[in-house]
């Protein structure tokens, strides 16, 4: 059987991720030609590609709003979706800014919950105005990449579980606390693209049994870290987003569902209430 002549090295490029499985395959190829310096660099990351290592770590960084993220292998690379999250959290900010006497306005305190490569806070950091930035995530691995992302925009990495890490002089003053917390089920890992399920921690992806494990305790300590008036914002699906909405009004925050059909994504805002009763 003849063999399939390719007229150019992208078009070959293409055709071997293509076979490999990439529904991406030709934007895929002019990445990786892109990126790479020498003809064995392109051959060892086309390698790692075709052997399903996403496409974000053999690069080293994934595109999150306009910005380019820098991502370590086994960290949990940024979603698309979750722009829905920052485009959220950075109109609070500009309400928050707009609705405030100037004179009296201090930094807003903006916090990244289960932070992951800082992507989050990066981009809120870069799109959304002058914050006090936090972030935090219990994975050094994590921690290590966020801070590559982070640090240089002025903002500060902590390394622990949900808030223990958060320096204590940020209780009540936190003005957005963005989460984008696992909240997979279980049961459902197994089902997940070969490239989350294989490359990117568990921990990150697993919600527990009902996927809401993990934003059940941030609901739990929401109320002492947000300001008032302070929006939690929390990353979830759609069939899960009334159970998430239950659970942080369990806890005294006032939920509302936000949907964006664009992005495929669910946000859930919860809010501490301007009365201090």
């Amino acid at each position: 059987m003849p063999s399939i002549r390719h007229d150019s090295p992208h078009e070959a490029l293409t055709a071997r991720l293509r076979a490999a499985g990439c529904v991406f395959a030709e934007d895929e190829a002019r990445l990786l030609i892109s990126a790479a310096q020498t003809p064995e660099a392109l051959e060892s990351m086309t390698s790692r590609r075709a052997a399903g290592l996403p496409l974000e770590h053999v690069l080293g960084w994934a595109e999150f709003c306009g910005l380019r993220i820098a991502v370590d292998t086994g960290v949990f690379v940024p979603r698309r979706r979750t722009e829905f999250l920052v485009r959220q959290a950075a109109a609070l900010l500009d309400g928050w800014r707009r609705e405030s006497p100037v004179a009296a306005l201090p930094s807003p305190v903006v916090v990244d919950l289960c932070c992951g490569s800082g992507a989050v806070g990066a981009a809120l950091a870069a799109l959304a105005g002058p914050a006090e930035l936090h972030c935090a995530d219990i994975d050094p691995a994590a921690v290590a990449c966020a801070r590559t992302n982070v640090l240089p925009l002025g903002g500060q990495v902590h390394e622990g579980d949900l808030y223990a890490p958060l320096p204590p002089g940020l209780r009540g003053r936190v003005r957005v606390l963005a989460v984008n917390a696992p909240y997979v089920p279980s049961a459902d890992i197994e089902t997940m693209p070969q490239e989350a399920r294989l490359h990117e921690p568990r921990a990150c992806l697993d919600g527990g049994v009902d996927g809401l494990e993990v934003q059940r305790r941030v609901a739990a300590g929401a109320l002492h870290w947000l300001a008032p008036g302070g929006h939690v914002l929390i990353e979830t699906s759609r069939r899960q987003a009334a159970g998430t909405a239950r659970i942080l009004r369990r806890h005294g925050l006032a939920a509302r569902v936000l949907r964006s059909e664009e992005l495929g994504a669910t946000v859930v805002a919860g809010v501490r209430r301007a009365s201090t009763e």
